[in-house]
């Protein structure tokens, strides 16, 4: 049987070792991910790309060019202008153009969007909380710790390409 998330590999080299814990890695994050979707989904009718959007948004008081806002979420302009209209069209995002370059556009929540994230970013806590409430408090602290090590290596890796 061919490895696949849910058959992953024997651990028995460190190769393969490695290509077990991206398995599990991928295999977790779709689980949880899928549950968030859902949630949002139900309870405020909003997507995920959406209330990433909005999130980076909102630790950015003074707001974000789109290209920084595709930047940060790892999307096109594309995908960033279709929801920022969305948003736009709602009252829960204003645009404006650079006064230096007025082919640049800026992006930043009014206060509704502040408002409206918050309330889907508290549920959210809550929703994650949740999901992995059943992990031992114990070993969460050191999680973290593992898979910062894993973002700085990948950083790292990155830099030297």
């Amino acid at each position: 049987m061919p490895d696949t998330a849910d058959n992953p590999p024997a651990l028995d080299d460190s190769d393969t070792r490695k290509l077990g814990l991206w398995l599990r890695l991928i295999t977790n994050t779709n689980i949880i991910e899928k549950e968030i979707r859902n949630l949002f989904r139900s309870e405020f009718k909003v997507t995920l790309p959406r209330f990433d959007l909005m999130s980076a948004l909102y630790r950015e008081p003074g707001g974000l060019t789109m290209g920084e806002l595709s930047r940060k979420l790892l999307v096109s302009n594309g995908n960033v202008t279709g929801i920022v209209e969305r948003l736009q069209k709602e009252g829960l995002v204003k645009r404006w153009s650079l006064p230096t370059d007025r082919r640049i556009y800026s992006v930043g929540l009014t206060p509704k969007g502040r408002t409206d994230f918050k309330v889907m970013a508290d549920r959210h806590k809550e929703w994650v909380a949740d999901i992995l409430s059943d992990l031992n408090e114990d070993d969460v602290l050191p999680m973290i710790a593992l898979l910062d090590n894993l973002r700085e290596a990948l950083k790292n890796r990155k830099e030297d390409k």
